[in-house]
């Protein structure tokens, strides 16, 4: 019974070892030609930033409708992108768990 608390708690350790690690991750979204908008987050998905390139003026007029359109779909795509890329990174650290990192405070 012993040995099995010891290893309950060895993967609890791991788990919030790789819970860190994703929120330290910086995973970087990217829409349009030349990225034009580009957003950053971590590997939990949490956004810390959005940018547009140089080039956001030649598609962009935000005095025209449609290109404000076309700019909220650029910025959706982006974010788009890095949540694909967040799942993978997440997928990769804790896939190991079997599932156990919704688990909270289980252990």
């Amino acid at each position: 019974m012993q040995n099995l608390m010891r290893q309950a708690q060895k993967m609890q350790e791991q788990m919030q070892q790789a819970e860190k690690e994703l929120e330290e991750t910086e995973v970087v979204g990217i829409a349009g030609a030349n990225e034009a908008v580009v957003v950053y987050m971590n590997g939990k998905k949490i956004i810390d930033g959005v940018e547009f390139g140089d080039n956001i003026s030649e598609l962009v007029d935000l005095s025209d409708p449609d290109d404000v359109e076309m700019l909220e779909d650029l910025i959706m795509a982006a974010i788009n992108d890095g949540y694909k890329k967040a799942d993978v990174i997440y997928e990769q650290k804790m896939g190991p768990f079997g599932g156990l990192g919704g688990a909270g405070g289980l252990f």
